[in-house]
């Protein structure tokens, strides 16, 4: 009895299944409405400028942020998922998640995604040089240590 109650217990994971599913959703639909809402502005505005094209780019590129957190989001519903309810699901083969490490491999990756998104967004957005460049040094070390931890892991791998 305990081995059948011990072996169903897995299934509680569920609860951060269906939340992370629901949270990635959620961010989704939200941001395609901020988009949406945001070119719409424009057109009915009709502003064209420097200054206007450089205030849309930027909510752009923080929208490609959200996206990029709603997908890491979503990775992390499908990885619990593949993990503790069904290893069969269909997924493309670079999305398959069989250990705890490939699911850190893929948020690893997502994160750097995210960190190259939000310079980018500084960049566009950035009006002192020296302040860019000691936050580029920094997100470097980040993506440089997180880079090395995927390395590291990738070749632990048997």
């Amino acid at each position: 009895m305990l081995r059948r109650l011990l072996a169903s217990s897995r299934l509680i994971v569920l609860i951060a299944i269906v939340g992370t599913f629901v949270a990635s959703f959620s961010l989704m639909v939200y941001e395609a409405v901020v988009i949406v809402s945001a070119v719409v502005d424009v057109v009915v505005n009709g502003s064209v400028s420097p200054k206007a094209a450089k205030v849309l780019a930027v909510g752009l590129i923080e929208a490609v942020d959200v996206f990029l957190i709603a997908i890491a989001i979503y990775i992390i519903s499908l990885g619990l998922y593949s993990l503790f309810v069904d290893d069969t699901l269909p997924l493309p083969r670079w999305l398959e998640i069989h250990n705890l490490d490939d699911l850190k491999a893929h948020l690893v990756s997502v994160v750097i995604a995210v960190l190259a998104v939000l310079f980018l967004r500084e960049a566009v957005a950035s009006e002192n040089s020296f302040e860019l460049l000691q936050f580029g040094a920094a997100l470097s070390l980040m993506i440089g240590s997180l880079t090395f931890f995927l390395r590291r892991d990738g070749g632990t791998k048997t």
